[in-house]
């Protein structure tokens, strides 16, 4: 039998959903300039029978490596996309054939392809006679395009804000001393995000007072397979004898210089880390698309704040954001927040 959207609201349906999510997570910060896209296929009994995300580069899209992995049963299948498949051909060709060669009969995606090149694929799928549907994600389910899809719209790489605070919203001690703020489960979740990012941006004064190499590790101090490009924004020289200049770094005069020269090359989700006169620079220029405040159960009374200078005059002025997700790490927390 050929399974219908009634499906939609099934457990099963809802597993392959998550799967396609989850799967376009485990692809993020490998696949920039294209999004991280995962898919599954579900063949006519509701059995989830292909999975796959998207490659570097040059490398097969999402629903090929599905299609792949499916092989004859997806004909009559239902393909579950994280983003609208593309018709389009560039260094690969347009998934929307590779679905109707394939033989699915039903299509379901997140979002919408907001590139004007690569969009139109749900109108060649119907026009080939598949029932195409989009849907909204799971309550509480990571949405790895989010960056990417802000980004294409923009114009520029989306930014997070990222710093680690006490209770009472310093990042460092009177005496300088910010390490550590937080426990161990938190700070291996920093470097897990450091992984997934395009790039991790920090000021030429944390780069001279920390001199902090920005990789992205394993407990044991092992490099993740995965690392991100390292950013300096300033004009004060680092020294040869650092670990940035160890590790590989980029050195950019202002913050548009450094945006506009990442985008350029590919960079589409980037994350600021510090200092306090920078993520002030980039919540002055309004450059901030997320933050992520870790919050530890510490009390310090004085220290050190977040930003090196006044945002707001008055509370009716100050920037208000939307809380996106809350997530516990050991003691600590995650306040994820997002534009309202």
């Amino acid at each position: 039998m050929n399974i219908d959207f009634g499906l939609g609201n099934t457990a099963e349906y809802q597993v392959a959903l998550r799967a396609a999510m989850e799967l376009g997570l485990a692809a993020k910060g490998t696949t920039s300039p294209n999004p991280p896209v995962g898919a599954v296929i579900v063949d006519s009994s509701g059995r989830v029978v292909g999975r796959g995300h998207t490659q570097p580069v040059g490398g097969p899209h999402a629903e090929i490596m599905a299609l792949r992995s499916a092989g004859n049963t997806a004909r009559g299948g239902l393909a579950v996309v994280t983003l609208e498949p593309c018709a389009h051909t560039g260094r690969t060709g347009p998934c929307t054939q590779a679905l109707i060669n394939a033989g699915v009969s039903q299509v379901v995606f997140l979002h919408s392809d907001p590139n004007p090149v690569a969009s139109g694929g749900a109108k060649a799928l119907q026009e080939a006679g598949i029932a195409v549907q989009q849907v909204q994600a799971p309550e509480g389910a990571e949405d790895a395009l989010l960056p990417w899809l802000t980004a294409t719209q923009l114009g520029w790489p989306h930014v997070t804000l990222k710093f680690a605070q006490t209770l009472d919203g310093f990042t460092a001690a009177t005496d300088g001393t910010s390490q550590w703020i937080t426990g161990e489960t938190a700070r291996n979740h920093v470097h897990e995000d450091r992984a997934r990012r395009d790039a991790i941006i920090i000021g030429t004064g944390t780069a001279l007072a920390d001199n902090p190499s920005l990789t992205a590790r394993y407990l044991d101090g092992r490099l993740r397979e995965k690392q991100p490009r390292r950013v300096v924004i300033g004009t004060r020289d680092i020294s040869a004898a650092s670990k940035l200049h160890a590790a590989g770094y980029e050195q950019y005069g202002t913050i548009d210089q450094a945006l506009s020269q990442l985008w350029d090359t590919g960079a589409r989700d980037v994350l600021v880390e510090g200092g306090a006169s920078l993520a002030y620079g980039f919540l002055k220029a309004g450059k901030v698309d997320a933050i992520q405040a870790y919050l530890a159960p510490v009390l310090l009374g004085e220290g050190r704040g977040v930003v090196s200078a006044s945002l707001a005059g008055t509370l009716a002025d100050a920037g208000r954001w939307r809380t996106a997700g809350v997530r516990h790490l050991g003691e600590d927390v995650l306040w994820l927040l997002a534009q309202s």
